[in-house]
């Protein structure tokens, strides 16, 4: 007995020396990135404030120009019949993947990637944001917590994956025998385009399994502190505004223009927002982590990034190919992860993940995948099954 207890304490102690030396190397190796992108002046630090601004700026221009165009074309062009339905679904797809764009950049001010002043960011991001129906506050907090946890089983925030043998993995298990892989992999594309977003920020579903129910909107609960009550009510109140605006506008013409013109491309920024935040951090290859063996850097380098259309890639502001950049360096703006993702790419070598498969591709064999199974020393990965 107090054998096996020495043995158990000697193993641990092993995987605690080879997890502080893979810490040191890697630190090591970002330092030189840093050091990169320093010399050759495209980091927030060398950039004076207002061109910083500036850039940052044309780019919100872009998206909401881009965004309001499309809408005034279909306003003016698209009959409002059912007829012209398969048009409003191209238009849907094409317009909410242009707002993603929007998504995106609000999502860049949380981080603080906009302005050296905090406030700045914040007041954009919430505009950005909320004219999306995204509590930006409330988000703001959850996805911190997902990059400080990122990967980590248990702790880890969004999109965290099922364990295979447990009550749920034997459910999922249990539909994939019975309906085969394919109606199975549609039903989970489904739950993650459609359902993901609402379910997520309503209830938690596919948060962090150490935190239970959490919900965006309820202070306090085990994701929002009571510290987070008044910038949750602000995001409610943000919310609340603008729902109250779409039901002014449907008083005003039709329920159908609101579902056509607003609704429609809102579902597809849902859809765009849990595909990207599911695939970059689940795949076959990709690793999760217990307490065991979990740390940040280890945690954030099972950051997968994937091979976008080119015009997608554009309208996402390149957050689907950088993404491993972005969560090593997330206040680094989306103006320079391409140029910053090439020196990412030399210095983590092998360790830099990268999905060369088209994504209609990488999403079905994601999707495919019930959960993870124990792999030995605190690391779990995917399996086929």
């Amino acid at each position: 007995m107090n054998k096996g207890k020495y043995d158990f304490r000697q193993k641990k102690n092993e995987l605690s020396n080879q997890i502080i030396h893979f810490q040191i190397i890697f630190y090591k190796r970002l330092l030189q990135i840093l050091i990169a992108i320093q010399n050759n002046s495209i980091t927030n630090k060398n950039t004076e404030h207002l061109k910083q601004i500036s850039r940052f700026l044309v780019s919100v221009g872009q998206a909401i120009s881009c965004t309001t165009l499309l809408a005034y074309l279909a306003y003016n062009y698209i009959p409002l019949n059912w007829l012209s339905l398969p048009i409003w679904v191209i238009y849907a797809f094409i317009t909410g993947t242009t707002a993603t764009g929007i998504w995106v950049l609000g999502h860049e001010c949380s981080h603080f990637a906009f302005s050296d002043t905090k406030w700045l960011n914040d007041a954009l991001g919430f505009m950005l944001h909320q004219a999306l129906l995204v509590p930006y506050f409330s988000l703001q907090h959850s996805h911190a917590i997902h990059h400080a946890k990122t990967n980590h089983l248990y702790e880890g925030e969004t999109h965290t994956p099922v364990i295979i043998g447990s009550k749920v993995g034997k459910i999922y298990q249990k539909m994939k025998d019975i309906l085969g892989e394919e109606c199975f992999t549609c039903i989970q594309i489904f739950n993650i385009a459609v359902l993901g977003w609402p379910l997520y920020f309503l209830i938690g579903v596919s948060g962090g399994s150490a935190r239970g129910f959490t919900s965006h909107l309820i202070v306090p609960n085990k994701l929002l502190p009571k510290k987070m009550l008044l910038k949750t009510t602000i995001s409610n109140l943000g919310m609340c505004l603008v729902i109250y605006y779409l039901y002014k506008w449907y008083l005003a013409t039709s329920f159908a223009e609101v579902m056509a013109l607003y609704i429609g491309p809102y579902l597809v920024v849902n859809m765009w927002l849990t595909i990207i935040t599911s695939m970059q951090h689940n795949d076959l290859d990709i690793p999760h982590y217990d307490e065991l063996a979990w740390t940040w850097l280890k945690g954030n380098l099972c950051t997968i990034d994937r091979n976008y259309p080119l015009w997608i890639n554009a309208q996402h502001f390149d957050t689907g190919t950088t993404h491993v950049l972005h969560h090593l360096f997330s206040e680094l703006p989306h103006y320079n992860a391409r140029e910053a993702n090439i020196y990412l790419k030399k210095v983590l070598g092998d360790l830099y993940h990268q999905d060369t498969n088209k994504l209609w591709i990488s999403l079905y064999q994601t999707a495919s995948l019930v959960g993870v199974q124990h792999q030995g020393n605190g690391v779990w990965k995917f399996v086929r099954t």
